[in-house]
């Protein structure tokens, strides 16, 4: 079964009640991954998650049908999400469907997103025409259905947005709809909304809790880190204290460049050539001429697993961040202090 998100809504209910792959895909990887969530959330027991990485499938393909059929820990259920690029998962989902067909035993659900991979890759051609599995297929969004999805959000989590508002939130997020998600969840909390209590947010909610603009200082801090440049982190860092930069605006600001790295890269394929992209290619891609230099730099180290790790670790850092808010600046900094040491190798 193919879908692409103008279907994914109306038939990934009942695709997830009758699939057990599920493969995530295209030029959208930040639609791909909100939608893989939002497809586990729907199975019928998602139990415990299994994480793998690509490399891991790559180099021992067997590995997957192993895990998928083996039992928890604890009896419970579970499901395997899988992060990989282009067709590192290609031959390991062959192996676990043969062996299935063969009757190897049920196996656990298993979703991949796959960075820089298409619906016209092998990986997508190996399962599109199987009934037991879903090839799902996100083009670039626009502003409309990004807003549309942003006042959706909204709904969800209690809180009401006017047109104009959710607008405005699409746009500060470059159409991320990760990032969308969770500027909502923050006004969430600020409002203390909920779906039995919903609040209307105004402009004004937005203007206290919502992201900061790279005119406001955030992205000197974000360049010095992703850029490996420790020389001017010290200085950096002390100036964030300083004027007392917004911890989680802040790293919604890097949250926001490791996206943008994430789209350059699955436009580019493997080459990572930016002299390919003529000018309005690069403005599309919100390249612009005081940045290239910077984003160059940053392109040529997190890419591929460290970009998926980065990405990763940026939301694992901001469940810590709102979690512990007295502790903010400080988690803040000792994070940023190790992926500056990271970008500089």
């Amino acid at each position: 079964m193919k879908l692409t998100q103008k279907d994914f809504a109306a038939k990934a209910p009942g695709a997830a009640r009758t699939a057990g792959i599920f493969f995530f895909c295209g030029q959208d990887e930040a639609g791909a991954s909100a939608a893989a969530q939002a497809l586990i959330g729907m199975l019928p027991e998602a139990g415990e998650r299994v994480e793998m990485a690509g490399a891991q499938l790559r180099a021992d393909p067997a590995l997957l049908g192993d895990e998928a059929r083996s039992n928890s820990l604890f009896g419970d259920t579970r499901h395997i999400y899988a992060r990989v690029t282009g067709d590192e998962a290609h031959d390991a989902l062959k192996l676990l469907t043969e062996t299935g067909d063969m009757g190897a035993g049920e196996a656990c659900p298993v979703v991949v997103v796959a960075t820089s991979a298409t619906d016209k890759s092998r990986t997508a051609k190996l399962l599109e025409k199987r009934k037991d599995a879903v090839v799902a297929m996100f083009y670039p969004p626009n502003l409309e259905s990004v807003t549309d999805q942003v006042r959706a959000m909204g709904d969800a989590a209690g809180v009401t947005l006017s047109g104009p508002l959710a607008q405005r939130i699409a746009r500060a997020a470059a159409l991320d709809v990760r990032l969308a998600q969770s500027e909502v969840t923050k006004i969430a909390l600020y409002l203390d909304a909920a779906p039995q209590a919903p609040r209307q947010a105004s402009a004004e909610d937005l203007d206290a809790i919502g992201a900061s603009s790279e005119e406001d200082g955030f992205m000197p801090l974000v360049n010095a880190v992703l850029s490996g440049e420790q020389a001017k982190l010290a200085g950096e860092l002390k100036r964030m204290r300083e004027v007392s930069l917004n911890p989680v605006g802040l790293l919604l600001a890097f949250e926001r460049r490791a996206a943008q790295l994430a789209k350059i890269a699955a436009r580019l394929g493997p080459r990572q050539n930016l002299d390919e992209l003529n000018r309005g290619e690069k403005a599309s891609l919100g390249i612009f001429f005081k940045e290239e230099r910077d984003i160059r730099t940053q392109l040529a180290y997190w890419r591929g697993a460290r970009l998926d790790r980065l990405t990763t670790r940026l939301v694992e850092l901001h469940r810590e961040l709102l979690a512990n808010s007295q502790a903010a600046e400080l988690l803040l900094s000792q994070a940023l202090a190790g992926m500056a040491r990271r970008g500089r190798r």
